[in-house]
């Protein structure tokens, strides 16, 4: 559960999350909204990139704000980005490795690494250097880093932008699997609705820092408000 009450972003005169409180409690929740909508700062305050003047968070029972960014991500918050951050010089398992190092016990650390390609999928080419990946290959590296070592809130921002048909199903079902297998929450931010109706039971919209919806994604998706801020009139 990811809970924000009163959160306040403030850069200059500009409040790019304004007085934001919500409760998300889906296992794959959804984060929409229009162009400056403060979503990425959003996703920047929970990772520990931005510091807000006002406010709290918290993941399950813990304060994230106290935290710093690592020790975000040793109590359990995971992100990918829009753009993948794979090594290009390390191995599809030492790019994983690097963030097993931080977050799992001694003993561990090679179990860990195996689970979690065994998880995308990417066993059979462990050894292969990230140079030499394609695309959703990558995309795949980037989310075994997100479940290495007991995550409890996995980030993802356009997790399946540029991949094929074909290739956004494989991705999307493996997302689907991670609050089961990991008893992790995921959090999704797209422009594709589609996407996030086929995969988040639970959806946000913000609009110039405020909330403007939460609810069901059904729901908030037929919100007029919701339609005229962001999917437009139609």
């Amino acid at each position: 559960m990811i809970k924000i009450d009163n959160l306040i972003v403030q850069f200059g005169g500009v409040r790019p999350i304004n007085e934001l409180s919500a409760v998300l409690t889906a296992p794959v929740a959804g984060l929409i909204g229009p162009n400056g909508a403060g979503k990425t700062t959003l996703l920047n305050v929970l990772s520990g990139f931005v510091k807000p003047i006002q406010g709290s968070v918290w993941l399950g029972e813990r304060a994230l704000l106290p935290m710093s960014p690592l020790q975000r991500v040793r109590a359990g918050l995971r992100r990918s980005f829009q753009t993948e951050q794979v090594v290009e010089d390390l191995t599809v398992a030492g790019n994983i490795a690097a963030i097993a190092d931080h977050v799992v016990g001694t003993g561990h650390h090679a179990r860990a690494v195996e689970a979690a390609l065994a998880f995308v999928g990417l066993a059979d080419i462990a050894e292969r250097f990230g140079q030499s990946l394609n695309l959703f290959q990558r995309r795949l590296v980037e989310l075994a880093k997100c479940v290495v070592g007991e995550p409890k809130l996995v980030l993802l921002d356009e997790p399946a932008a540029g991949l094929t048909d074909e290739e956004g199903k494989a991705f999307r079902e493996l997302v689907l699997r991670i609050p089961a297998e990991f008893r992790a929450q995921v959090l999704i931010i797209d422009h594709d609705v589609d996407l996030i109706r086929s995969m988040c039971s639970e959806t946000m919209v913000l609009d110039y820092g405020k909330l403007l919806a939460l609810g069901p994604t059904q729901t908030v998706l037929a919100d007029p408000n919701v339609r005229r801020a962001y999917l437009g009139e139609f």
